[in-house]
């Protein structure tokens, strides 16, 4: 697996709190014009993320477990519910 790599830039604040985001790190994220950014903040950090990969992140963490919870540890377990989904219980 790559390394991430650091990226260090400065942004000045302007007065009403906006700054801009160096293309670099918009290109990192994958950040293109109206996109949503999530900002975590983090004691004396803050992290900023795609908003929209934060949350795909934090229901993918959510959801961990759930699928061997529900008994969906196989294929043919998968495969069963989806069949029950779309045409009812036939056993």
């Amino acid at each position: 697996m790559e390394s991430a790599k650091i990226m260090v830039d400065n942004a000045k604040v302007m007065a009403k709190g906006q700054i801009t985001l160096p293309k670099d790190f918009r290109d990192a994220l994958r950040i293109e014009t109206g996109d949503k950014v999530a900002l975590i903040y983090d004691g004396e950090k803050v992290i900023m993320m795609n908003a929209m990969h934060y949350a795909m992140k934090a229901l993918q963490d959510n959801m961990r477990g759930a699928a061997e919870e529900s008994g969906l540890n196989n294929d043919d377990a998968v495969a069963k519910l989806v069949m029950e989904s779309r045409y009812g219980d036939k056993e």
